[in-house]
């Protein structure tokens, strides 16, 4: 990292490697593990960060595709290089890469970026406050003035960290839990009157938003400057992308570039239309139960069809009794041996699969597989596929003389030249094999359905009007792969089926979209929707539940978390427990 500057001679933030020389826990932290110390070296002749500004920093052996915006803590620069310390709060998948950091390991660095604190007038009283993980650059500000010319507040949830160079005139230190200083939040300490009592005539910040909207109305009913360093999530962080911007007075300011220092007098804090949803916590479990067109499930999380076997499969892996339901792999009238050539490729967050609905045929399925199916807890769904319409009733009609509880009719894969997707295309099309189906079985019908359709809406609403009890969606977006030594696809039927974390945002989009509409409906014609593609972690699901999924299918996030499903039951749990709601109905939709 050679240092830049501008015509002026201010450093220009440039991109290279740093080494980390030092990560653990950062002391009186709580709880513990929530907050790490991380030291990184860069090469001599770096340029040295001033107070205030921030790096982008992401390990090099990394999940995540962006850089985490993370403030200087402390810089000293040697003949060997510079040594920056900063602060980090374990929040993320990004911040726990970083806070997973060994000694000597690689962390790729763009920096330093972004504005610095002003340097205090020569008569300002200096009044100085950091909330949380806030604190790091405040405390960075703190060592560039002289000892016990400023006072510092520092406010916590809970213990105190990183004023280790501190060296104000008076520290107050305040904690919600009253592990340390006063109890309570800022509010406590530092008031419009005690500035005025005090005669602070200008006041640095940094903290949680609620904190610094508070301090800016303290220091306008007192009447002095306040300079506040923002934050916001980050792309570029060099002013290129636009994706950090924050409200002000003067318009919209980029956070990376005209901050993160503002002046706390143009910022603009105007509180969200929307509460977080929060309730006293649960003193028992929540119910996780779901009913789903009249079949009741013990928890919302199914395994997908396709990625499950029939269950037995993982049995040995993990305590599938733990799950909501199974679906069957892809069921056809007669036995498949499904796709020739290559049926797997990986890719970034993603993995697309061309096995063809390969099984062993319905009447197989039904003498040898569905009987262990039945024996385990989770409520068995058999998915039903074919390749003509009358492929698709006659293995609808073998199922309806068993005791499967409910049929998922598949006119949504892509891996097959005939029928599968072909049939969920179109709404005419997809209402007549529902029908057709409908007509030969009294179990419970969900229909799975393509997010390749033109119009994914009408469908749903075709295949309701149809018959079909539930809905589930979505199935694989088409997709394929092609061999740059070869220069061919990699696929012997060329389009292949995508599936992954990648495609989760789009397939949360669709179940809002699909959801939206069948709540149009009359309330005595509306269907379940159960929302799948994508979901990897307990987050996920919730965000399908909010948006109004019955229920939730996990597929390829087995294969890299074979525990995935029941870590997300688990999730569901402690969440709800967590924000008070005692039944999936309590936030199911909450989102429309």
């Amino acid at each position: 990292m050679k240092q830049i500057t501008d015509c002026a001679g201010v450093p220009l933030p440039v991109f290279g490697k740093g080494t980390v020389v030092f990560c653990a826990e950062a002391a009186g932290a709580r709880p513990a593990g929530s907050v790490f110390l991380l030291k990184l070296r860069l090469a001599a002749g770096a340029a040295e960060p001033v107070a205030g500004q921030f790096y982008l920093l992401r390990a090099e052996k990394s999940g995540v595709l962006l850089g985490r915006p993370i403030s200087v803590y402390a810089a000293e620069t040697s003949a060997d290089g510079t040594e920056l310390s900063f602060l980090i709060l374990k929040k993320g998948a990004g911040t726990q890469e970083l806070c997973d950091l060994r000694k000597d390991d690689g962390i790729a660095v763009i920096g330093p970026l972004g504005n610095t604190f002003p340097a205090p007038r020569p008569d300002d009283t200096v009044c100085i406050a950091g909330g949380g993980i806030g604190v790091a650059p405040v405390a960075g500000f703190a060592t560039t003035l002289p000892e016990q010319s400023y006072d510092f507040y520092a406010s916590f949830k809970s213990g105190a960290y990183g004023l280790e160079h501190v060296a104000a005139k008076t520290l107050t230190i305040t904690t919600d839990d009253g592990s340390a200083g006063i109890r309570g939040m800022i509010t406590a300490a530092l008031t419009a009157d005690v500035i005025k009592q005090k005669g602070y005539t200008v006041l640095y910040a940094c903290g949680p938003m609620p904190m610094l909207a508070y301090l800016q109305g303290i220091c306008a009913e007192a009447g002095i400057r306040s300079y506040l360093s923002m934050e916001n999530r980050m792309a570029c962080g060099v002013g290129a992308c636009l994706g950090c911007t924050i409200a002000t007075t003067q318009g919209n300011k980029r956070c990376c570039k005209d901050g993160p220092v503002f002046d706390g007098a143009v910022l603009d804090f105007t509180p969200p239309k929307d509460k977080p949803i929060c309730l006293p916590p649960l003193a028992s479990e929540p119910n996780l139960r779901v009913d789903i067109a009249g079949v009741s499930f013990a928890n919302p999380v199914i395994a997908a069809s396709g990625t499950f076997g029939y269950g037995a499969e993982y049995a040995s892996v993990f305590d599938v009794e733990k799950l909501g339901g199974i679906c069957s792999k892809g069921l056809t009238l007669h036995a498949r041996g499904g796709n020739t050539g290559i049926r797997l490729v990986e890719t970034p967050s993603g993995l697309i699969n061309s096995i063809g609905l390969e099984n062993p045929g319905i009447e197989h399925f039904i003498q040898h597989e569905l009987p262990s199916m039945l024996r385990l807890k989770p409520v068995t769904i058999a998915n039903l596929s074919g390749s003509s319409l009358e492929t698709y009733v006659e293995g609808a009609r073998l199922l309806d003389a068993t005791d499967v509880p409910m049929i998922e009719l598949n006119i949504s894969c892509p891996n097959v030249k005939a029928g599968g997707m072909s049939f969920g295309m179109d709404c005419d099309a997809a209402a007549s094999v529902t029908k057709a189906v409908r007509a030969v079985t009294k179990k419970p019908l969900m229909v799975k359905l393509t997010p390749n359709a033109p119009d994914l809406i009408g469908i749903a609403l075709a295949v309701r009007a149809a018959g079909a009890d539930a809905i589930s969606l979505v199935n694989t977006f088409q997709a394929m792969a092609i061999d740059v030594n070869t220069g061919r696809p990699v696929f012997d039927n060329v389009r292949a089926g995508f599936s992954g974390p990648a495609v989760k945002p789009i397939a949360l989009r669709m179940v809002y979209d699909v959801v939206q509409a069948i709540n149009r409906l009359p309330e005595a014609e509306r269907i379940p929707v159960v929302g799948l593609g994508g979901i990897a972690t307990w987050q996920d699901a919730v965000e399908f539940l909010l948006a109004g999924a019955a229920a939730i299918q996990v597929g390829t996030a087995t294969f890299a978390n074979p525990l995935a499903m029941t870590q997300i039951v688990d999730g569901i749990a402690a969440w709800m427990k967590a924000k008070g709601l005692k039944t999936i109905a309590d936030f199911r939709g909450k989102a429309q």
